[in-house]
């Protein structure tokens, strides 16, 4: 397969965080016979019952590149026209695995080894195949970490605080909402406070942000609403301590705040020859921890229509990106 056509097949087989199985499938046995023809090995690395990262290399893989295999909801099928090629996974990030898979082949027949691919789950969730991984390293010395930056090594990416917002009331008739406690009116109340605190602002990676994600509660139109809760998410750019304890004052007495993910600003290093950007969003990168070697962040698209509607990846930054990683593992290589 060409790299448009894998990356439209990869885009055509769902895989939404936690049904990853059939892709995973797909890109072993893609990946085997690759390395069946090199001299390679390829394998599934378990992160829980039909969940698995697909893992191959040549030789000691110095150097690794990885992306994900799951999307965000919700599947939208493959196209193209002369210029993109559209569809979930497009640019986050099935055209750049396709675009990794492509520089492997080519860097194989090129007679240069020593390399990986590592394809991971969960990313968009909680980053469970790179946590799982970070506890089976290879000895992979520079991990090339592929996420939409529109060809650019970024310099930083912001970090994620995320919690579920909980606030508590007492049901009664609407007509009487003296004999209750509106639950949602205290749940607006805190969201307001939290939209009002101040975020710290870094001179790489800029002000932080704070979203509120989801929004549910009650029962009924006619009934005071016992129950109401919130998803937040917060978009890190140094120390989370003074953030959390921010939280916690605006939240106190009024609801409950628990902390589901923290995901820390990571500041990354260039490589001659290549622009460079700073993204806002989070990466597995901070999940590998270190133990698949110094990272990079790189790959084609724009993270502005990666989980909308009008996801795509262009066509010709899909083939630049062959060509860039191809030169990234032999710089890599090479030091």
């Amino acid at each position: 397969m060409d790299l448009f056509e894998l990356t439209r097949r990869l885009i055509d087989i769902e895989s939404i965080t936690g049904n990853e199985k059939e892709a995973g499938e797909f890109l072993f046995t893609h990946l085997a016979e690759l390395a069946g023809r090199h001299q390679g090995q390829a394998e599934r690395m378990e992160v829980e019952p039909s969940r698995f990262n697909v893992f191959a290399h040549w030789g000691n893989p110095a150097v690794t590149l990885s992306t994900h295999i799951d999307t965000v909801p919700p599947h939208i099928p493959s196209r193209e026209d002369e210029d993109r090629i559209w569809g979930r996974g497009a640019c986050d990030a099935k055209g750049i695995l396709a675009s990794m898979v492509c520089a492997a082949a080519e860097l194989l027949e090129e007679g240069v080894r020593d390399f990986g691919l590592l394809f991971v789950v969960g990313e968009e969730k909680n980053s469970a195949g790179a946590r799982e991984a970070a506890r089976r390293p290879r000895g992979s010395r520079f991990l090339i970490n592929g996420e939409p930056s529109g060809n650019q090594l970024a310099l930083g990416s912001k970090g994620a605080l995320r919690y579920e917002i909980a606030a508590r009331g007492k049901m009664a008739h609407s007509a009487y909402p003296e004999l209750g406690e509106s639950a949602i009116d205290k749940l607006l109340d805190v969201l307001q406070d939290l939209r009002a605190m101040q975020q710290p602002v870094d001179p790489l990676l800029g002000p932080g942000t704070l979203n509120i994600g989801t929004v549910s509660g009650g029962r009924a139109s006619n009934v005071v609403p016992d129950r109401a809760s919130a998803e937040v998410m917060i978009r890190l750019v140094g120390d989370p301590e003074p953030v959390r304890r921010a939280v916690i004052r605006t939240v106190a007495g009024r609801a409950e705040a628990q902390e589901v993910l923290c995901i820390p600003a990571v500041r990354l290093d260039s490589l001659p020859g290549i622009p460079t950007t700073v993204v806002a969003y989070t990466s597995d990168i901070p999940a590998f921890g270190g133990v698949w070697g110094k990272p990079f962040l790189l790959g084609p698209g724009s993270i502005h229509v990666a989980h909308t509607l009008e996801e795509h990846a262009p066509k010709r930054q899909l083939a630049e990106a062959v060509q860039i990683y191809k030169g990234m593992v032999k710089q890599l290589l090479a030091t």
